[in-house]
Parts: C-alpha cells; sequence; structure tokens
C-alpha cells in the first residue's frame, strides 16, 4: 500500500501566496491596460451658440454640473444659429476626428443629421440626443421633453382662453426639428377636437426674435380679428409678444408660448403672455452627460426619457417650484 505525499503547512502558504500574487498581477494589468488614460471625454452639439439665453444657456448649466460630477471631460460645440444645418454637421465631422467616447447631440434638423449620426456610431462613438431627436434608430438614447404633449398642452392653455368662433395662429421657429413638428402637431390636434378654430397657418421665425416679431406684426394688420397665437419656442413668443404689446393688443390678442427667458417672464407678468409651457432644460443638460456616461460604461439606456413640462400662467408663477422653473441658476 502506497503512502500519499504529505506537504508541509508552510510550503503549502508560500504556494498559495504565489498564486494569490499572479492573480493581483493579472488583475492589475487587465485594469491598466483596459482602463483609459483619460476622463471620459464628451461632445456637446446645441443647436445654437448666439441664442444662448435662456433655454439652452440652462441646459449647457446642467451638462457642466453633471461633467463635474461624474468627473467627465466636456465640450460644448454648436452653430451661431439654429438655422445652421451644415455648420453643426461640419463641426460634428470634425468632433469625429477627435474621437471622443460619446456624442451628445441636439439636432438643428430630423432628416438632416441623420448622415452624419450614422457617421458618429460608424465610427464607434456612443450617441446621444437631447432635446430634439433624428430620423434613424441611431441614438441610444433620446432626453427631451414629450413635444407632442407639450404643444397639446400650449392648444389646451389657447383653447380656454378664447371662448366661440376663434381665429388663431402658431409662430413656429426652424421648419424640419423634430421638436418643432411634434409641437405643431400637438397643438393642432387638440384645436381639431373643436370645430370652432380657424387656424389660419403656421409661420417660421427661423428662431429669431425680429423675425418673429416682424411676421405677428404684419399678421395682425392683415387679420385684424385674430384672436391668440402660440408661439413654440422661446423667441417665436418673445417676438410674438413683442408685436402684440407695441400695438396694443395686449390681452386682446392671447398669446401662449414655450420657455422661460426673463423677457417671456416679464411680458407674463404684463399680462402680454398669457402662459407659456416650460419644459426643464437643466435636467436635459444633467441626464444627457449622466446617460452618455452610462452608455460609455456598457449600460443598456432606455430609449426614450421624458423630463416633463409644466405649463405656467399668472396665477401660478408665484409658487416655490414655478420659481425655480421660472429663474433657474443660470451662471450660478
Amino acid at each position: 500500500m502506497m503512502r500519499k505525499a504529505r506537504f508541509p503547512l508552510p510550503a503549502i502558504i508560500a504556494l498559495l501566496a504565489v498564486a494569490a500574487s499572479a492573480i493581483v498581477y493579472g488583475v492589475f494589468q487587465w485594469a491598466v491596460h483596459d482602463k483609459p488614460d483619460h476622463p471620459p471625454r464628451i461632445v456637446v452639439s446645441v443647436k445654437a451658440t448666439e441664442q444662448i439665453a435662456g433655454f439652452w444657456n440652462v441646459l449647457i448649466d446642467g451638462v457642466n454640473d453633471a461633467a463635474e460630477e461624474f468627473g467627465a471631460e466636456v465640450t460644448v460645440i454648436g452653430p451661431p444659429l439654429e438655422s445652421e444645418i451644415d455648420v453643426q454637421v461640419k463641426q460634428l465631422e470634425q468632433a469625429i476626428q477627435q474621437k471622443p467616447d460619446a456624442i451628445v447631440l441636439a439636432a438643428t434638423d430630423y432628416n438632416g443629421l441623420v448622415p452624419i449620426a450614422q457617421q458618429i456610431v460608424n465610427a464607434g462613438i456612443k450617441l446621444i440626443t437631447v432635446d430634439s431627436g433624428i430620423n434613424s434608430d441611431d441614438a441610444l438614447s433620446l432626453i427631451a421633453t414629450d413635444n407632442l404633449a407639450a404643444g397639446r398642452k400650449a392648444g389646451d392653455e389657447l383653447s380656454k382662453l378664447l371662448k366661440g368662433e376663434s381665429k388663431v395662429a402658431i409662430i413656429s421657429y426652424i421648419y424640419g426639428t423634430s421638436t418643432q413638428l411634434e409641437r405643431e402637431q400637438g397643438v393642432r390636434q387638440r384645436l381639431e377636437e373643436e370645430a370652432r378654430f380657424n387656424l389660419v397657418g403656421t409661420y417660421y421665425s427661423e428662431g429669431l426674435v425680429e423675425k418673429a416679431y416682424t411676421i405677428t406684426k404684419e399678421l395682425l394688420r392683415n387679420n385684424p380679428d385674430l384672436a391668440g397665437i402660440v408661439g413654440l419656442n422661446e423667441p417665436s413668443t418673445v417676438g410674438a409678444g413683442k408685436a402684440i404689446k407695441e400695438l396694443g393688443m395686449a390681452g386682446k390678442v392671447k398669446l401662449v408660448g414655450f420657455d422661460s427667458s426673463i423677457d417671456e417672464v416679464k411680458q407674463l407678468e404684463e399680462g402680454v403672455i398669457q402662459a407659456t409651457v416650460v419644459q426643464k432644460p437643466y435636467n436635459m443638460g444633467y441626464l444627457s452627460v449622466k446617460k452618455a456616461l452610462e452608455a460609455i460604461d456598457g449600460q443598456k439606456l432606455d430609449k426614450r426619457i421624458d423630463t416633463d413640462s409644466v405649463v405656467i400662467d399668472k396665477n401660478n408663477m408665484y409658487s416655490e417650484q414655478n420659481q425655480k422653473l421660472l429663474f433657474p441658476f443660470v451662471g450660478k
């Protein structure tokens, strides 16, 4: 009968120590080779950098706060004006060459940004859309207001303000952006539920206050019986309000807008604007960076994240909750 080999305890301990060292060394080597030697790099492409007051400024605040909190390196780019779609495309082409880990895109055009979105994905860069989506499934997630629902809210407010047969108009901004399309659709859906509304048309301000002002002034002169207007974004609302006030029609022509710039808050207090649909751009900016980092980390994202919207009028604008939306901590 053969006797089993026996190993002294010190030898066993030594063998275990060597094995443990090998495992630790292997993990260390994996971490060194697989962990990037820089913070996660994210490019955020907004729609406009000259029209920066209000909505986009607050969104960028959210971006910067998330970048600081999570240790990301974020670069914000964008065309001077929302109408400069080609400029945004060229900037994104340059961004792809820098090989960031993720790109957050607020698309200036629903269809026009699809080819560059495909280039981003083909380059192995994570793509998140914020505020405005694109006509493809290339983005891992869209973080935005439910603009169809928000448009319905605006139409509902106008319906409450007007009695009987009413002629109304929509002042929009950039034709072809997903937000514009969905908001207009929502307004139209709501107003078409009541046969009493005569919608004379949708007019495009190109996202410029002065153009919205000129369009509204001419519209009111040509339609002295116009009873109500919906402005679909901040410049369109402010420009329409400026024309209504100048013509002495504040309160006579009901105005429902979008967003919450200082000018809009002033017009709301003066009774030029009767209600405004306020989004949550800080949440959009913050979540876009947070979700981009999760995507970089390999996590699965919800295809759409709704950041909600709230209707604010003169009666509820002074509540604590709504004051936070109307006066976010821009430039803090």
